[in-house]
């Protein structure tokens, strides 16, 4: 069975994710594998949706990204 990051459900099976944590990918844990501050994630899932989303403004993406995070085990 997969695994994905309890952060942002990225899957940890692709090596394209891989971190030092065993359950947050390397965009939502930090060197040591810790878990980034709320702030940083969110800010980095903004930038994702904006990234396949190009007409999606900042405020909206970043609304998006915190009601996303929500849903994950890592921020509910």
């Amino acid at each position: 069975m997969d695994k994905f990051c309890l952060s942002c459900a990225a899957p940890l099976s692709n090596p394209a994710f891989k971190s030092a944590s065993d359950v947050y990918c390397k965009y939502c844990s930090d060197e040591n594998g810790q878990l980034k501050s709320r702030e940083e994630v969110q800010a980095a899932i903004a930038h994702w949706f904006e990234s396949w989303h190009p007409d999606i403004d900042t405020q909206k993406a970043s609304e998006r990204a915190g009601h996303y995070m929500k849903a994950m085990p890592a921020w509910a």
